[in-house]
């Protein structure tokens, strides 16, 4: 079972007893395999400032520790995520009435996104419950989404006159084509764990009791692979896909022949020519 379940994140140093944080992110630590988890269940683990700032400082001190080489993203209670609390105090009128949200994507969605994006290690989705509006887009912007069979995927941002954020304007019409995209941006529909893995949103959908276990085998298949190369993967994917074949190519090339050059690269040929298991360990 995972070590520290329940424990809060600090950022800088353990917290006392006398400023203990509120435990918006909470941290698991399994061997190589971190599990974080928001932690708001009473609101669909929703997303305030605050926890935008608790998550970002537990994805920095994952990428900074070495023995991390694969980490789970979940939530607490019966949701995933259920995108934006609309009664954060970032979402405050100004003197106008007016709300700038595009100054809390700017401030906060986008940077999640591009930090997801960049992490050194794989990244799962552990979907265990509703996953609406920005809540949808993390899981799907996460390497690998694993979700239970009662979950569901809302794009929820038109029923308050907003477009998808958290990546989603990227992402919905690559995962899912154009038509579904805006099929399920403009209507806001709910889509089920099995009809997203029907349309290759996620990559699988499990039994709800099954998922805990099934997300924390494939983190630990995962972090036993070599990660650098795995990351290498990840950026040489994101970028093909705004490149020609040609392009493409002499890209492969180019990380080829940086991969080449690595330690794990070694290791894993003369693992295959002596007829045993790798042993990866660049990070």
């Amino acid at each position: 079972m995972p070590q520290n379940i329940g424990k809060p994140f600090a950022a800088h140093h353990p917290p006392m007893e006398d400023d203990m944080p509120d435990a918006l992110v909470l941290v698991a630590d399994d061997g190589p395999v971190r599990t974080l988890t928001l932690n708001r269940p009473a609101a669909l683990n929703s997303f305030t400032a605050e926890m935008h700032g608790q998550l970002r400082d537990a994805l920095d001190a994952a990428a900074a520790t070495e023995t991390v080489r694969a980490l789970i993203l979940t939530g607490a209670g019966r949701g995933f995520c259920a995108g934006q609390d609309l009664n954060d105090p970032a979402l405050a009128p100004g003197a106008d009435g007016r709300v700038d949200v595009g100054a809390v994507v700017e401030a906060s969605y986008k940077p999640l996104a591009l930090r997801i994006r960049a992490l050194p290690v794989p990244v799962i989705a552990q979907v265990n419950g509703v996953a609406a509006g920005a809540g949808a887009n993390l899981a799907l912007g996460c390497d690998i989404a694993l979700a239970a069979r009662s979950a569901s995927f809302i794009q929820a941002f038109a029923k308050i006159a907003l477009i998808p954020d958290c990546g989603g304007t990227w992402l919905l019409p690559r995962l899912a084509g154009r038509a579904r995209a805006l099929g399920l941006a403009l209507t806001g529909d709910k889509l089920s764990a099995e009809q997203a893995e029907r349309w290759g949103l996620i990559w699988q959908c499990v039994d709800d009791e099954a998922l805990p276990a099934a997300a924390l085998a494939l983190a630990h298949k995962l972090a036993a692979l070599p990660t650098q190369a795995l990351a290498a993967t990840r950026r040489a994917l994101d970028d093909a896909a705004d490149m020609d074949m040609a392009a493409a190519l002499s890209m492969e090339a180019r990380v080829q022949r940086e991969r080449g050059h690595s330690h794990d690269f070694v290791e894993g040929v003369t693992a295959f020519r002596e007829k045993r298991a790798p042993q990866f360990t660049d990070r």
